[in-house]
């Protein structure tokens, strides 16, 4: 898939395909630049699991990381992967990220 920018140049978007639960390290940078809650910030507990983030549960959250909240919103900009600093996503065209 190719679209054009206003000017006419080619442009090919590159989408956000998975987040690197091991390289995160939940700074939610990504996240304020991405105004289409395409990702959520959540909690891995002492067990490894993926949590919300509740108050109540805090001293039981070992880590916090960004996961894919909604993948279809992407519109493949690439401004979340130009803010991590931690380089944990991964990106490509619609035709990888269906393969």
């Amino acid at each position: 898939m190719s679209f054009a920018t206003r000017d006419g140049r080619d442009w090919t978007p590159d989408y956000l395909i998975s987040i690197d639960a091991s390289k995160c390290i939940g700074c939610g940078r990504c996240f304020k630049v991405c105004g289409r809650d395409v990702m959520t910030l959540k909690g891995i507990n002492e067990e490894g699991e993926l949590v919300d983030l509740d108050e109540d549960e805090d001293g039981e959250i070992e880590k916090k990381i960004m996961v894919l909240n909604d993948h279809g919103a992407c519109i493949g900009c690439g401004a979340c992967a130009r803010v991590c600093p931690a380089n944990c996503q991964t990106h490509g065209s619609a035709a990888a990220e269906a393969a």
